[in-house]
């Protein structure tokens, strides 16, 4: 108490109201993957960065690079009638996708805030072009940055998909394992497309995912197959060469080079082969880029849009709410089409209990996310995406807001304000339809007493021990309706 000395009146304010919970954050992922640039106001970025939108992505990031000759090859082809007279020449296009740049994470984070996705970490591991593909461990060095950071709920790395089987399962291992270690992030996983075969894939995932301890993975979910999007990919025309025998001599037999597609436009063939022919070049280039344009949808793994769809359905209904049964925004199809008993064998695994969240195309409605399940998924406790991450939120944000306890006197009143702060933030949530039960106590409990959480020995040790147990809403998998007949009785 306030020792008065000198005569005159003092104003005190009394805090009637007990402490509260703030709620952390459930939806900022962290993104790692190869960029364009890594700069900001002059300086190198060499850490973690968080941004809010694909702008600030580009402004510090940069784009990626531009599919060219490596990939596409145009050649102009000539046409003739059966007296093997020239009727015409036009284009064809061929496109080689095992060359396409294996560097997604420009086009990863168009998904993502296409999907809902909101703020973000980007760690870059290395700049684009320096190698021919993603590695290791630049992929794991980016991985280990996050550590430092407290903020993050999520990790997704789209790239990791280009890894051979044993590189791959080193870094989707390294994800878990971090989640578990802080248990304040969940990773998002993406199952490798192999051969086509949805069985074969999920054996290969499976085998390849397989962290020394198996309580890890319910920190984590995986998901199949790639996306078809509407994002094109960067295209540079001009270093795309038109391969054509005319264009090899000129007429007076003098050396021509090969063009490119772009110094086509605009510009009139001048081949006295083609006399009569009235085309021109400009003719050619729109043809050829409408060919070039059906291979131009880039095909991406899951995990970009499912960061964005957590985002989304954290921000409408809650962390509580599984993120699926909604649309895949900016997604044309899955690349691969499932049906259901191929999905039954990747949403249940028996052995392993790794189950895959498949994203199916319906009939009326689109690409939908058709499951919810973590890697855990024989697991009656963590079996679903939106009770794992719904207890990793009330875990750091109670965690978070009982620390003005520490140092206070180990006694009744303590125990008091921190159990009646604890239960008003959880009513709240039971109010929101987060928890299940008809009444509040039949929803949660908090518990904290000598005799109830502590013995006279913790006490003199400094120990309070707080237990709170929450009956978290759990998603309906399985609607069976059961229909019978009524005999008549009038």
């Amino acid at each position: 108490m306030t020792t008065y000395r000198t005569p005159g009146v003092y104003v005190e304010e009394i805090s009637v109201f007990p402490p509260s919970v703030a709620e952390v954050e459930t939806a900022i992922p962290a993104f790692i993957g190869y960029t364009e640039i890594a700069e900001k106001d002059g300086q190198p970025i060499t850490e973690p960065l968080a941004i809010a939108s694909l702008k600030e992505y580009e402004q510090y990031f940069g784009k990626t690079t531009s599919e060219g000759n490596t990939s596409i090859a145009v050649e102009i082809a000539e046409y003739h009638d059966k007296n093997n007279k020239l009727i015409s020449i036009g284009p064809k296009v061929k496109v080689d996708p095992k060359k396409f740049i294996q560097f997604n994470l420009y086009y990863s984070m168009q998904l993502f805030f296409a999907n809902g996705g909101g703020k973000c970490y980007i760690v870059t591991a290395g700049k684009i072009g320096s190698e021919g593909a993603p590695k290791k461990e630049d992929l794991m060095a980016g991985i280990d940055k996050l550590v430092a950071y407290d903020e993050p709920t999520m990790l997704v790395v789209p790239e990791a998909v280009y890894l051979e089987d044993g590189n791959f399962k080193t870094v989707a291992e390294q994800c878990i394992n971090q989640c578990f270690n802080l248990k304040d992030r969940f990773a998002i996983l993406d199952v490798k497309e192999k051969n086509g075969k949805a069985a074969d894939d999920a054996k290969n995932f499976r085998d390849n995912c397989s962290p020394s301890d198996f309580d890890h993975i319910r920190y984590s979910a995986a998901y199949y197959p790639y996306l078809i999007t509407t994002i094109d990919r960067l295209m540079n025309l001009d270093t795309i060469k038109v391969s054509h025998k005319i264009y090899k001599a000129k007429e007076d037999g003098t050396g021509n080079e090969e063009p490119t597609l772009g110094s086509l436009n605009d510009k009139l063939l001048s081949d006295p082969v083609n006399k009569g022919i009235k085309e021109t070049n400009n003719e050619y280039y729109n043809i050829t880029v409408a060919e070039i344009s059906k291979f131009t949808k880039i095909i991406l793994p899951p995990s970009p849009a499912m960061a964005g769809i957590y985002a989304r359905i954290d921000s409408s209904r809650g962390v509580f709410k599984a993120p699926a049964n909604v649309s895949v925004y900016n997604a044309i199809a899955p690349h691969i089409n499932l049906t259901n008993d191929e999905q039954g064998g990747l949403n249940i695994d028996p052995s392993a209990g790794k189950s895959i969240n498949v994203i199916r195309s319906f009939s009326g409605r689109g690409t939908i996310v058709w499951g919810a399940r973590t890697l855990d998924g024989n697991s009656n406790e963590w079996r679903y995406i939106s009770v794992r991450r719904f207890f990793n939120m009330v875990e750091e944000s109670v965690q978070k807001s009982t620390a003005w306890a520490v140092f206070e006197p180990n006694t009744k009143n303590t125990w008091v304000m921190v159990t009646s702060m604890i239960e008003n933030y959880l009513i709240t949530k039971w109010q929101q339809g987060a928890l299940a039960g008809a009444k509040p106590e039949d929803a949660f409990f908090v518990k904290c007493g000598l005799g109830v959480t502590m013995t006279a020995d913790d006490i003199l040790n400094g120990i309070m021990n707080v237990e709170i147990g929450m009956a978290v809403a759990r998603p309906a998998e399985f609607i069976v309706l059961k229909f019978s007949h009524k005999m008549q009785v009038s």
